[in-house]
């Protein structure tokens, strides 16, 4: 590869959306069933989602990180803020945020994701700390 196609070639991976260098909607799907996985087993989170239907959870979770991640716009649901008040009287704080934001970081490491885009997801993601803490 010539040096004015490895630079055409890095360019477009630039311009690229993060939902497409992650791998797109199966990506996404492989990741969001890994991480409620291990949001359901820790203790320290868990409780918070007690009733809660999973599929739909994760379905809504696919659709939002498409979206935030520069997908197709498919999200539905209701802003952060709004969706997470129960959650927030239940006693939801920054520490159960970091412990969504270990989980997250843990699922993309186990997918093999190059640590660039693990930060720039996480940047992603703890860009909606105030609006899911209700501040």
């Amino acid at each position: 590869m010539s040096e004015k196609q490895s630079m055409a070639a890095w360019w477009e991976s630039r311009n690229k959306s993060l939902y497409d260098r992650l791998g797109g909607e199966g990506a996404v799907d492989a990741a969001v069933d890994i991480f409620y996985r291990k949001v359901l087993a820790d203790e320290r989170i868990n409780r918070f989602f007690e009733g809660v239907d999973v599929q739909k959870q994760a379905a809504k979770q696919k659709a939002f990180l498409t979206f935030a991640f520069g997908g197709p716009n498919n999200y539905t649901g209701t802003d952060m803020r709004t969706a997470h008040a129960r959650l927030v009287q239940a006693g939801l704080d920054d520490s159960h945020f970091d412990a969504v934001m270990e989980h997250l970081g843990a699922t993309m490491q186990e997918l093999n994701v190059p640590g660039d885009l693990i930060a720039e997801a996480a940047a992603i993601a703890e860009s909606t700390r105030k609006d899911v803490l209700g501040r």
